[in-house]
């Protein structure tokens, strides 16, 4: 008797908390379904979901407002996205309010996000259809960054052969930076053109010279006087006439001064 009753004992607790886990689970999967609260349904057509699946949440200012209730393909280019949202969150969506597939983090789950749309607008009703953004293709973007990927394999491989042929001493870099023979070439060209350069100083310091000696030759003395007379001349000349023409200026400012 006391075995049987032991056992009783045990399947009643066992049932016990078997249905509370149950009723647990319950309120919890009815929570996050929003089935204990009203709510009411909005739909968006997109043509690529993007990998979204029914229970994902739906997002509306940064906080989850609902789930995704079913996903339905209504031909070969769209499908519908009905979105279960709690009513107390209907005034603050609006007409114009956009909604777009986004992922939770990095690499965390796909989610539906709301915007408010305009200030101004109305409300949404039950059973609206809202507008919709398409998810980017993340697969485009993968194959053109494995184009940019192998580009660049190929110009790092480019350069690191010219580097390879530079430091073998190939090339015009290479054989500047590592023939000796073409920098002592280069040496006697910059020493050569030194040379030069004094030899065009010495060459105008002489013609500078000679023709400081003609000037004091006897036969030439009387040209360059001429032309140093001349030269002055011409001076004179300039100068009075640049003071002829201030007196003409301030005659002219005095009859002005004395009409008015």
């Amino acid at each position: 008797m006391q075995q049987k009753r032991q056992q009783k004992i045990k399947v009643g607790i066992f049932a016990t908390v078997t249905l509370g886990l149950l009723l647990v689970g319950i309120f919890l999967i009815g929570r996050n379904r929003s089935l204990f609260q009203r709510t009411f349904v909005l739909y968006g057509t997109f043509k690529n979901v993007g990998g979204l699946q029914a229970g994902n949440n739906v997002r509306f200012v940064g906080i989850d407002v609902g789930t995704v209730e079913s996903i339905d393909i209504l031909s070969d280019t769209t499908a519908r996205v009905a979105l279960r949202i709690k009513e107390k969150v209907k005034p603050f969506i609006k007409r114009g309010a956009i909604a777009g597939i986004s992922t939770d983090g990095l690499m965390g789950d796909k989610l539906i996000t709301i915007s408010s749309g305009t200030e101004n607008g109305t409300p949404v009703k039950d059973k609206d259809t809202i507008r919709t953004v398409d998810p980017m293709n993340y697969d485009r973007v993968l194959d053109r960054l494995s184009g940019v990927a192998e580009n660049a394999e190929v110009i790092t491989e480019q350069l690191a052969g010219i580097a390879t042929q530079i430091n073998q001493g190939k090339g015009s870099i290479g054989r500047l930076l590592y023939s000796d023979s073409l920098a002592t070439s280069l040496e006697g060209t910059v020493t050569e053109a030194r040379t030069t350069v004094k030899s065009i100083r010495k060459g105008s310091e002489g013609f500078s010279e000679n023709m400081e000696a003609l000037k004091h030759n006897f036969l030439l003395r009387g040209y360059y006087k001429k032309k140093e007379k001349a030269a002055k001349k011409e001076a004179e000349e300039q100068k009075k006439a640049a003071e002829r023409g201030k007196k003409a200026g301030k005659d002219s400012s005095s009859l002005k001064v004395q009409k008015e």
